[in-house]
């Protein structure tokens, strides 16, 4: 397998990448988003590779992050869900996005990518909910700050979750709410009432 490849970028567009490896050139199939994360032509990058045989051929799909191929590997155990449509869904959400409407089951989100529909949402849902893990996606989504130690983090971790059923009982939709909280920066002291203050201020922005 080919887990991932670096080189020059030879050629660019919004759904492939020509990649210079010493000099072989690799197509990689890529979505818009992960385009616009990439460096212009003659700049060298790095990217994370999936290869998908089937009997007509390979396809390498590419990835700006170890953790959208890990998001993209599990997408792809469900049933009805290709390397196609896996990466139909991640160029409309991000991986930490993708968790959090697995995890409140918010099927609407994921029906937003090209090709998904309602049933297809669902089963993605129903598949992947017990495989993510809620304290390990705030932990990934949640930039700055050093580590908190165990017990601290459970409990910062329960006035994250207070803050979510508060925003949601407002009538936010559970991913939205997931998302603000997440963009709030937790200081010392805060409690859910703090945070669900700061998470009101990120929705009317």
């Amino acid at each position: 397998m080919i887990g991932f490849l670096r080189g020059k970028v030879f050629s660019l567009t919004e759904s492939m990448l020509l990649l210079d490896v010493n000099g072989v050139g690799y197509e990689v199939v890529i979505s818009a988003g992960t385009a616009d994360e990439l460096p212009p032509v003659g700049e060298e990058t790095l990217i994370y590779t999936y290869l998908a045989v089937r009997e007509d051929g390979m396809t390498l799909y590419g990835f700006p992050t170890r953790d959208d191929l890990d998001i993209f590997r599990m997408l792809i155990t469900v049933s009805g869900i290709g390397p196609k449509g896996a990466q139909m869904i991640l160029s409309v959400l991000s991986p930490d996005d993708l968790r959090f409407a697995i995890l409140s089951g918010d099927a609407k989100a994921i029906s937003q990518a090209p090709g998904i529909g309602k049933k297809t949402a669902e089963r993605v849902i129903l598949d992947l909910k017990d495989k993510i893990s809620l304290e390990a996606t705030f932990e990934s989504a949640v930039s700055g700050g050093a580590k908190s130690g165990r017990k601290e983090a459970s409990a910062v971790q329960n006035v994250r979750d207070d803050a979510v059923e508060a925003l949601e009982a407002l009538g936010y939709s559970a991913t939205d709410a997931y998302k603000a909280v997440k963009a709030v920066n937790i200081e010392d002291g805060m409690d859910a009432n703090d945070i669900l203050k700061a998470a009101l201020k990120q929705m009317v922005r």
